[in-house]
């Protein structure tokens, strides 16, 4: 089934430092708390732990126990489940962000900018490729975290390239006004919808997350802004909407004029 109308879960939630099972049985719970009919569920990045020292030794293979979880919620709850965590391929280890579909077909997004101020870029391995998935007619860009501070990365290259592009994060509060304007920033130079999904509460190094998941429509309008704590949010946005002000204000027509530089 495919239509103008794209319901979407946001999960904003605590994360238990390095408790995975902790972590699972929470957000099972609070999946549980999404009564409407969705078509997309949005958990944090690294969903499973969060950040922590042992951040290569607690690392998932692609058989491990989340990608079994995410699928059974998937099943569920006929909907997609998306979130980032750590995942061994070989001698490598990523960030990688899983998409999952009800029918368990599997997408995965390497995250491309590693947080060097915490030094995740001396722990992890950068991805290099961006996905775009198509499902129920929605052309869809999942991204993670620091990403957001790098617009070419996320650059619509044709009008259609995307409908949507969704940020999983941990974003600290002391950095709340950056994440804001750069979620909104990011739709108004792709007239398209934005999903910034921040977790809430302190990691073990006791920094704060307030949260501050925002969805924000192609014209840079914040249509709901999660603000502080522990919550669960289902909304639906339109596709139509976009396309109307991309006809209204075509500036996509001008997007060739650049050339993206590697």
């Amino acid at each position: 089934m495919t239509g103008d109308k794209l319901t979407v879960s946001l999960i904003q939630g605590d994360l238990a430092p390095q408790e995975e099972t902790d972590n699972l049985d929470y957000f099972s719970m609070m999946i549980e708390q999404i009564k409407e009919k969705t078509n997309l569920i949005v958990l944090p990045e690294l969903f499973t732990r969060g950040y922590n020292s042992d951040i290569r030794s607690t690392a998932e293979t692609m058989t491990g126990p989340t990608l079994n979880w995410m699928k059974t919620q998937a099943k569920a709850k006929n909907a997609v489940i998306m979130g980032s965590l750590t995942v061994k391929e070989d001698k490598l280890f990523f960030n990688r962000l899983l998409w999952i579909q009800p029918d368990g077909t599997v997408y995965h997004y390497d995250k491309r900018h590693l947080f060097r101020m915490v030094g995740e870029h001396e722990i992890l391995n950068e991805g290099n490729e961006k996905i775009i998935v198509n499902y129920l007619g929605w052309t869809i860009c999942p991204l993670v975290c620091y990403d957001l501070r790098f617009p070419v990365w996320s650059r619509k290259q044709s009008r259609d390239e995307y409908d949507v592009l969704i940020y999983a994060a941990n974003w600290p509060e002391s950095r709340a006004y950056h994440w804001k304007s750069l979620l909104i920033a990011r739709a108004i130079e792709n007239q398209s919808w934005v999903i910034g999904l921040n977790r809430t509460g302190r990691d073990v190094n006791d920094i704060y997350f307030r949260g501050d998941s925002l969805v924000v429509d192609p014209r840079g309008k914040v249509i709901a802004d999660m603000g502080e704590g522990e919550r669960v949010l289902t909304l639906s946005i339109s596709r139509s909407a976009a396309e109307e002000y991309r006809k209204e204000f075509p500036t996509w027509m001008d997007a060739d004029k650049f050339k993206i530089i590697e």
